[in-house]
């Protein structure tokens, strides 16, 4: 097949308006990172360099391709980066900066221009934009980055050692009674629950307390609702009389519990998210519309505490919850396949009461295997989440006294009832297929 006929094959009946279609692609993708150099002072390559250089990636792949020489496409790249250093060497008189971002970033346009004769356009595009939000947010960014301590760093090398290192090697097959036991997907399990909660701890971290207690309940709740419930209701009895910022972090923490399990639901068993979600929602509702008018009628504030809460990715936290997940998915596979829902619901009380994840994602795995049906897994879930709420409300009340349990009874209660009336509905009517 030569070049016209592989060029026919490609674009259809009218290969000329494929062929200005794709240039016209990577000219503009040139142009959107380009756009941002431009607003560099005296920039090495702009506006006109990139769009060029978009450019020149397509047509340097769609020669590569003509002419079966692919290794004009190395040379492209080195040549559009070798003239880029050159310039950088020829301005460094006026520029204390070498600017090898630029470097780097006109290298990345040319690729993505060749990526787009290559018929990866849907690829390139996106990637051009996550390429122009990484040079247009450098302050932004490197902020980020200052506010990151060791114990930070550390704490993202240990996540990377969770899911690039171990996960990887864990054998991915069943073991123990009904093959409940599959070692890399509990460990993929221990990555997910770790990076969520890691995602909410280094923003804790970044955003601090000056932001508000709003913010601070979000995503103290994020990395633990547990821990950030014990922090805030401990501050409350300090206090005294006034627990309306504690009651405020709580209910804040205490709502983002369904959010974690929509994304874990999405995550690991997405077709189950569409009867789940009006449980979720209904749980999360009344201690979200509490938190509104707890906010509403606070006065001035000083900032809030730091929640006393963990790093989630350390070894210790992260074979813990792999021991408990591992430990609760044996026991919830026995007893639904021995005794059946009634067990695999108590289970769901009892173990709710201390962690939701670990039966949650029980509940979803065992949908996954066909042991049990859509609606099982959702009363699971919501039985778990239930238990949970109503000891965090008697720890909060036990912990932070009366005046915080006046303040949250209703959140809480109103949660607590929610939850109960669309399981009654659930198993009257079905929510899940």
């Amino acid at each position: 097949m030569d070049f016209s006929e592989l060029i026919q094959l490609r674009f259809g009946a009218n290969p000329e308006a494929g062929l200005l279609r794709t240039f016209a692609i990577a000219l503009a993708i040139g142009l959107l990172i380009g756009l941002e150099r431009e607003r560099h002072a005296e920039p090495v390559a702009g506006l006109r360099t990139f769009g060029l250089t978009g450019l020149l990636g397509a047509v340097c792949a769609m020669l590569a391709e003509m002419y079966a020489f692919p290794w004009l496409l190395a040379a492209g790249v080195l040549a559009v980066g070798g003239m880029t250093v050159t310039a950088h060497i020829h301005d460094r008189a006026a520029r204390a900066d070498p600017d090898t971002t630029t470097t780097v970033a006109i290298m990345l346009c040319f690729g993505l221009g060749a990526l787009v004769w290559g018929g990866y356009a849907e690829i390139a595009a996106p990637l051009a934009i996550v390429v122009t939000s990484l040079l247009y947010f450098k302050p932004e960014l490197k902020g980020i980055t200052e506010g990151l301590g060791r114990r930070d760093l550390v704490s993202i090398l240990q996540f990377g050692v969770l899911s690039l290192i171990i996960l990887p090697v864990v054998p991915d097959r069943g073991y123990g009674p009904y093959g409940a036991l599959n070692p890399h997907r509990i460990w993929l399990m221990v990555v997910l629950i770790s990076g969520v909660s890691l995602a909410g701890y280094l923003a804790l971290r970044m955003v601090g307390p000056k932001h508000g207690a709003a913010l601070v309940g979000l995503l103290g709740g994020l990395v633990s609702s547990t821990a950030t419930t014990l922090t805030y209701s401990r501050e409350a009895r300090e206090s005294g009389s006034d627990t309306r910022l504690s009651a405020l972090v709580i209910l804040l923490a205490c709502s983002v519990v369904f959010g974690r399990l929509a994304v874990l639901c999405a995550v690991t068993a997405p077709a189950l998210l569409t009867g789940l979600w009006p449980l979720l929602l209904a749980g999360a509702l009344p201690l979200l519309g509490a938190a509104a008018l707890t906010w509403k009628h606070m006065g001035e504030q000083g900032p809030p505490s730091m929640p006393e809460v963990g790093n989630p990715t350390e070894l210790r936290t992260s074979l813990s919850f792999g021991a408990l997940y591992a430990l609760v998915l044996v026991l919830a596979a026995i007893l639904s396949n021995e005794v059946g829902a009634g067990g695999l619901y108590a289970l769901a009380a009892v173990s709710g009461m201390t962690d939701v994840d670990a039966i949650a994602l029980s509940g979803m795995q065992l949908l996954g295997l066909d042991q049990i049906g859509g609606d099982e897994a959702i009363t699971v879930i919501g039985l778990a989440v239930l238990s949970n709420t109503v000891v965090k409300a008697a720890t909060a009340v036990a912990v932070g006294g009366r005046a915080l349990g006046r303040r949250i009874t209703a959140g809480f209660g109103g949660s607590a009832l929610a939850i109960v009336a669309t399981l009654l509905w659930v198993q009257a009517n079905g929510a899940a297929s």
